[in-house]
């Protein structure tokens, strides 16, 4: 059984940082396209960065300058890291394996930016 597991979510002040961690199990994840997704409440879930199995990187207007994908296929693992972090930028975020017409999602983690 594939699982997608995200953690490092919270509640941080503008301007700060958070580092959010996606680890998966049942599967290699260096065979996947890995996106991070974000859904804000009232709002679609939208497409905040992905990285092929190659290393290829790509965001949102909205975050990039400030947020990074990385991979480490030796931990199974993708990670985003988010800078200067914005009010607007509050919401679940999801991350998101594909290969092929094969698609997995995590369950989420809450990140909150308030003073």
């Amino acid at each position: 059984q594939v699982r997608l597991v995200e953690s490092g979510g919270g509640l941080v002040q503008p301007g700060g940082s958070l580092r959010l961690s996606c680890t998966a199990s049942g599967t290699i994840i260096s065979n996947y396209i890995m996106r991070w997704h974000r859904q804000a409440p009232g709002k679609q879930r939208e497409l905040v960065a992905g990285i092929t199995n190659g290393g290829t990187t790509n965001y949102a207007d909205s975050v990039k300058g400030r947020f990074t994908i990385s991979r480490d296929n030796a931990k199974n693992t993708v990670y985003l890291q988010m800078n200067s972090l914005e009010p607007e930028d509050t919401a679940v975020y999801y991350c998101n394996g594909i290969r092929g017409s094969i698609g997995y999602w995590g369950q989420g983690t809450q990140v909150t930016v308030s003073s």
